[in-house]
């Protein structure tokens, strides 16, 4: 067996003992109330078997990487199935450091869902290992990405303890700005579980829209040449100045703005509208089940649990994630970019949005230790933090053409 074909296998063992380790720490935080037993005792004993479970599943994540590193010849982070994978990878890592100093176990109750999330994610982008481009032949791919994705991981502990500080603590029997707020937090996490169901469904069914359209021909030719854009999910949006070639199962609506370059713009630009139209579908129905608010459903599984502890988690988490965050994703990102296109920075959108996440955790710190912003005021910032991220991770990746496109579907 090829090694390529042992790592996908590794990947599916590591997603799945996840996923059970997922509904291991729900049934110990939801079965503690039913168990018929001490509640505590209930809580620990699923707590260990979760944490083992996650653990087991980062072992076989671990030889995933390894093997794909050795099948590829390069560091697994060259696109964008590899580089959440990876960053799937850390989030886990993490996780099972703060369990081992806190031993907490609602912590996984958080952290696993997301990086079931971040992994299924994954999935929905080309699994097949490619040459690197010529930008990305360097040592520095591996220092720049397994660092900045590291501290994002670390950071998405510090978003995980932020929210279950909010839920715990945001009274949920009346209406305010905050409980609004934190149903629009669940409700952007649900757009990103939208955005794999739709892309794993569409992709089973192979009902694609394909168009037609006229782009310059790349370097070092001249002119312009003929290309086919392939539509997964139905097409709500057409690229500009195209020709249907081939009609999925619905007619476009209306066509990209032309501002919007490359030839990839309005595919995912439709992704993006399916993805929030999907998420807001989920939540609405979720509603409907369970007729209140969803963190009003989560809140009395988190009643015994000290919201000071959770706090010092999360601060904690965004403590060491940042300067490992400010290490790769903009200083050896910046020696990187020097040796690759001849600048430190040239305000490419991923550059920016790198420089956004890493001004308001600076913010974030800032105001934690000079002003003594503690509590909802600093899960409130922990959480708006790592909503930049997945903005940079997904709407930049999707829609932005830049000179890390190639990070792209």
């Amino acid at each position: 067996m090829q090694l390529y074909h042992v790592s996908d296998w590794l990947l599916d063992i590591a997603f799945l003992l996840y996923v059970l380790a997922t509904v291991v720490f729900v049934v110990a935080m939801t079965g503690k109330r039913w168990s018929g037993r001490d509640p505590k005792q209930h809580e620990q004993k699923y707590g260990r078997i979760g944490y083992w479970m996650t653990a087991v599943g980062f072992i076989a994540h671990t030889g995933y990487v390894i093997t794909r590193w050795i099948a590829g010849g390069h560091s697994p982070t060259s696109n964008m199935f590899e580089f959440m994978a990876f960053l799937d990878y850390c989030i886990i890592l993490a996780y099972l450091i703060i369990y081992r100093i806190y031993k907490l176990t609602v912590i996984g109750a958080f952290v696993l869902p997301l990086g079931v999330i971040m992994l299924a994610y994954s999935y929905v982008f080309p699994k097949e290992i490619t040459p690197l481009i010529p930008s990305l032949q360097s040592y520095w791919l591996y220092i720049h990405v397994t660092t900045a994705a590291l501290g994002e991981g670390i950071l998405a502990v510090g978003f995980a303890a932020g929210l279950m500080y909010l839920i715990m603590t945001v009274p949920q029997k009346v209406s305010t700005k905050s409980t609004k707020w934190l149903e629009v937090v669940l409700a952007v996490v649900l757009m990103l579980v939208g955005f794999i169901l739709m892309e794993s469904t569409y992709s089973r069914l192979d009902q694609r829209t394909v168009f037609e359209m006229t782009q310059p021909a790349p370097a070092p030719l001249t002119g312009e040449q003929q290309v086919q854009v392939e539509y997964t999910l139905p097409a709500i949006v057409a690229p500009a100045d195209a020709t249907l070639v081939k009609e999925g199962p619905m007619s476009p609506l209306f066509t990209a703005p032309t501002w919007m370059e490359g030839k990839d713009a309005a595919r995912k630009l439709n992704t993006m509208i399916w993805s929030v139209l999907s998420g807001l579908v989920l939540y609405g129905l979720l509603r409907l089940i369970f007729r209140k608010r969803l963190a009003a459903v989560i809140q009395p599984a988190l009643d015994d649990i000290d919201p000071n502890l959770v706090d010092e988690i999360s601060y904690r988490a965004i403590s060491i994630g940042y300067p490992v965050f400010t290490l790769g994703a903009l200083i050896f990102a910046m020696i990187w970019a020097n040796e690759a296109w001849g600048r430190f920075w040239g305000w490419d959108p991923k550059e920016v949005w790198a420089l956004i996440v890493w001004l308001f955790y600076s913010a974030y710190l800032h105001l934690r230790l000079s002003r003594g912003w503690i509590g909802a005021k600093s899960a409130w910032m922990s959480v708006i933090g790592f909503v930049i991220i997945l903005i940079t991770l997904v709407v930049v990746n999707l829609v932005i053409a830049g000179l890390h496109s190639y990070a792209g579907v």
